[in-house]
């Protein structure tokens, strides 16, 4: 895996953004586990940083997530927009859901300190969707994924500032994910210093809900 020295595998020859262990997973997750760069200009990515700020200054970070899978966070979850945020949320809505498929009407806002992480997991059926979307503003980090049964398969994927992933089908159900800590933020031989890190995510509502019912404890993505 990271930093491990081992063969690094990419889904787009030239383009480093993805490892897997193998051919095998790489083809399985090619749909599944997508990362697109520079989906957002240096402006926007400024204009949401400063648009969420305000709201993530007011709280304090944590080190104990309701479900354990977080460690040194804040997060929120946010429903109004200016009307530059719309916009760039539309995007990512067309860049990750099918046409008219349902959201969730709360955008989850995740804030890790320098030191933060998430932990391997796997988000519940019960608080969102096949689809989950993210963007990744301020940081680099690695995104690892591993198989839930066959731990030695897996995929790693690099979101640097400005970047879009998107989760869906099997990576979503049958792959834990994690963001790594600062210590083992390595994309294959190279480092990814970690520093603070938001990400913006959209999610389609679990099947057995409407995208209009009461929130849930929000995925951490």
């Amino acid at each position: 895996m990271a930093g491990s020295g081992g063969l690094a595998l990419r889904t787009l020859p030239g383009q480093g953004w993805v490892r897997g262990s193998s051919p095998a997973v790489l083809s399985r997750l090619r749909d599944a586990a997508v990362v697109r760069p520079g989906f957002l200009s240096a402006a926007e990515e400024e204009t949401l940083s400063r648009e969420l700020e305000p709201h993530l200054r007011r709280r304090r970070y944590e080190y104990d997530h309701w479900d354990a899978a977080i460690h040194g966070f804040r997060e929120t979850e946010k429903s109004r927009w200016s009307e530059a945020s719309r916009a760039i949320l539309q995007r990512v809505r067309e860049a990750a859901f099918d046409p008219g498929q349902a959201l969730l009407p709360r955008v989850h806002v995740l804030d890790l300190e320098p030191r933060g992480y998430i932990k391997p997991h796997v988000d519940s059926v019960k608080f969102c969707g096949a689809t989950i979307a993210g963007l990744s503003l301020l940081s680099p980090s690695v995104m690892r994924l591993v198989h839930t049964q066959e731990p030695a398969d897996w995929l790693e994927l690099l979101l640097e500032p400005g970047s879009l992933y998107i989760l869906r089908g099997s990576a979503r159900y049958d792959f834990s994910h994690e963001i790594l800590r600062d210590e083992d933020s390595f994309f294959g031989e190279r480092r990814i210093p970690r520093g603070r890190r938001i990400s913006v995510i959209c999610r389609s509502p679990p099947e057995e809900t409407g995208p209009g019912e009461p929130g849930q404890p929000p995925a951490a993505c």
